[in-house]
Order: C-alpha cells, then structure tokens, then sequence
C-alpha cells in the first residue's frame, strides 16, 4: 500500500484508494457530533466551532448539556480510512433548526447518514429524522450514551423514534473509539445490503 505525506504535520494519504464515500454525522444541538468525527478522523479534524453567546439565549436549549460553550456553525470533516480501497468522509451538520439550509448543500452526494441520538432528548431527533428522510438518505440511528442516562432497551427507543424494523440502530459512546467505529461499521454493512 503507498503513502505520501501531505503535509509537515505527518498527516499521510494513501495514494491507491480507489473509492470515497461521502457520510453526514447528523443529530440535534449537543448530541455529540463534534465529538464523534474528532474520535474517529484520522487526521486533524476540520471543526467550525464557535462560542455561544447571548444571542442563542433562549434559542440553543442547553438543558442536559452542562459546559457546552461552543456550537458548530457550518459543518465538522474528518477522514477514516476503512481498508485499501475504501476511504470514507465523514461531514458533520449543525443540530439547530436555523442552519437547515446547510443541509441542501452537505446531502447532495451523501449515500447515508449516521444520525445520533440522545436517548434522553429522542424528541429533538424528530426534525433531523425528518430531514434525512426527505432527502432520501438511508441511515442508521446510533445512540450516543452518556454517563449520566438512563439505559433505555432498543424496543424503546425503536417505537420512540417510530423506526421500520430495516432501520439499523445501535448504541456507542461518541468519546470512545471502539464503540463509534461499531456504529459506522454497522451504518457501512447496511448501506451494502440496500446495493445487493
């Protein structure tokens, strides 16, 4: 397999790949998006945070979020490389209803979409499910875990978020490497099965 450097910073591209995918990390406000590509990118990720100010007061809910102070406000990029010939762009989209338009532009090419979950806000999923389906992205639901939720049963969360029985949900912790490539893995093996 060939290599070469891109950069000083000792960032490396194959140079044999042959296939790029395009996938959107998708979900409400603070749901853990952010993190999710920065866990999994193999390089540096591409972030466009920026610090919350007075002006998302009363708009941006930080009820279950403690010491979130920044958002995005375009789109978060990182890269993963699944084997020789498969490489996958993994684009991250702002949770908060007034960057909608972003989504038009940022689904055009996708084929799916891992669309994370707060198993304590699932309500706040309904607009970005909506979404994703109207621009008839498949997808997989992952249920990013936190510390401090319940543990709710996939039966659950399935008839919670009205899911059809095909529709992949999995559970991972966005901070944990192992358990974030699982729902990709899982996201990739169902965007097989719909080509076959």
């Amino acid at each position: 397999m060939a290599f070469k450097q891109d950069s000083d910073d000792g960032v490396y591209l194959r140079d044999s790949v042959q296939t790029a995918a395009k996938i959107l990390v998708v979900g409400h406000f603070a749901v853990g998006k952010t993190t999710f590509i920065g866990t999994m990118s193999e390089i540096p990720p591409l972030r466009t945070e920026e610090v919350m100010t007075q002006a998302g007061e009363g708009i941006d809910d930080l009820k279950g979020t403690p010491g979130k102070s920044t958002t995005t406000v375009a789109m978060d990029f990182g890269r993963l490389t699944l084997s020789e010939n498969l490489v996958l762009y993994l684009f991250g989209t702002p949770g908060q209803q007034r960057f909608v338009q972003v989504w038009e532009d940022m689904s055009r090419g996708a084929l799916g979409a891992l669309v994370l979950v707060d198993p304590e806000r699932l309500e706040e999923s309904f607009p970005i499910m909506d979404l994703v389906e109207q621009y008839g992205i498949p997808y997989t639901i992952a249920v990013n875990r936190f510390t401090d939720s319940q543990n709710h049963e996939d039966a659950e969360i399935r008839e919670a978020l009205d899911l059809l029985p095909e529709t992949p949900l999995v559970t991972c912790d966005a901070r944990d490497q192992r358990s974030s490539a699982n729902a990709l893995i899982v996201l990739v093996r169902y965007l097989q099965s719909r080509l076959s």
